[in-house]
């Protein structure tokens, strides 16, 4: 080991001052690492209920357009069909919004939260589609 002289003249080895300062400092850290992690993830967990509602917002109208009996029903089913069952518990369909020449559906999601004991939060995110009426 080297020695080295201080700025106010002791010697003292370099090894020796600097002991388990990387072991506090990613102690110091890790719980922020951690945290910015979990707040990633549910950014993740966001967009992708974004994705899913508009997904199934589009097959929801599609479905409901293309069937003769029983609409509403054929929009719902259709649209629950391809939801994880993550989202598929508080999905919430509106289906058959009519306007010339439209048929309509909306799809209500809610966003699992990554830690449900701790966060009880949970909002809504809202997808819209419409399908052309044939015939």
């Amino acid at each position: 080991m080297a020695t080295i002289e201080m700025a106010d003249g002791r010697i003292g080895r370099r090894r020796e001052r600097d002991r388990g300062q990387t072991a506090i400092e990613f102690v110091g850290v890790t719980p922020l690492i951690i945290l910015m992690l979990i707040a990633l993830w549910q950014c993740a967990l966001f967009g992708y209920t974004f994705i899913l509602a508009g997904n199934a917002a589009d097959v929801a109208a599609r479905a409901g357009n293309g069937s003769q009996w029983r609409q509403t029903a054929a929009c719902q089913e259709a649209g629950r069909e391809d939801l994880p069952s993550a989202w598929q518990g508080e999905a919430d369909f509106d289906c058959g919004g009519y306007e010339p020449g439209l048929y309509k559906a909306k799809v209500h999601l809610t966003v699992p939260v990554l830690v449900p004991g701790v966060l009880n939060w949970g909002p809504k995110v809202t997808g819209e589609a419409a399908s052309a009426k044939e015939g």
